[in-house]
């Protein structure tokens, strides 16, 4: 069974859906699989795996970077500090210009 990370409920303000990772941790599944929810089962699920989903030559380029492992702290998640998306650049907080 796949799950893909993702709600239209109210709980939680816009912008904060990363809350959605320690609610997956905090409910028994381990953070790589809620990585892979919003990743990989996702993209898959939508029928976009082609274009979405892993990091790969030739699919969308669209990534985040948080300072801290979320593999030991999912709520590292909840502090992207770097956004790319489609080949572009949206923040990047190490940046200084």
């Amino acid at each position: 069974m796949l799950i893909a990370f993702g709600t239209d409920a109210g709980v939680f303000r816009h912008g904060r859906n990363a809350m959605e990772f320690q609610y997956m941790v905090e409910a028994g599944m381990p953070p790589m699989a809620a990585i892979k929810a919003a990743t990989y089962h996702t993209a898959k699920l939508l029928g976009k795996l082609e274009q979405l989903g892993t990091l790969e030559a030739g699919k969308l380029a669209d990534v985040i970077a948080v300072d801290a492992d979320p593999l030991k702290d999912i709520r590292a998640l909840q502090n992207v500090t770097f956004v790319m998306k489609e080949g572009g650049v949206y923040k990047d907080e190490a940046r200084k210009d």
